[in-house]
């Protein structure tokens, strides 16, 4: 595989990142409970943390970081806010759209871990991907206890 393979694979999780981010931030505003906006927050936060460790891996590799999201990811804040703005979205609802923005950028690093070779950019796309799985086991247990 060579660098514009892993320099491309990188971009995906890097738009997918982006996405997540602003994801979680809608669901923040979103949401009337401190708590749970509060987690959103930190979620998106260090989803930042990725796409900036992302950047840097795509530039150290002589590319260039792809400017905005992913379609699929503008459709997710699409309908996030489409939701909040016409049912003003229970936490029910909020949480289940980011379980469902979770479950989308686990599939994401999946794909790019089957792609990477073995290395600098794989180890990083794995630590990142157990982030993921953490978020996404949070999300799904935030999602429980709010039935």
């Amino acid at each position: 595989m060579g660098n514009q393979t892993v320099i491309a694979t990188l971009n995906n999780l890097f738009e997918t990142t982006k996405d997540g981010a602003q994801g979680f931030r809608t669901c923040a505003a979103a949401v009337s409970n401190s708590r749970l906006r509060t987690v959103f927050e930190v979620a998106a936060r260090r989803c930042d943390e990725a796409a900036l460790e992302l950047e840097g891996k795509i530039r150290s590799l002589g590319g260039e970081p792809t400017p905005s999201g992913t379609i699929t990811g503008s459709l997710h804040r699409f309908w996030t806010n489409i939701i909040s703005s016409i049912t003003g979205m229970d936490e029910r609802a909020v949480l289940a759209e980011c379980e469902r923005g979770e479950e989308f950028a686990e599939r994401a690093y999946l794909a790019a871990l089957q792609e990477l070779p073995p290395g600098d950019a794989e180890a990083m796309v794995r630590r990142q991907y157990e982030g993921v799985k953490k978020n996404l086991d949070l999300v799904r247990e935030l999602k429980i206890q709010a039935a």
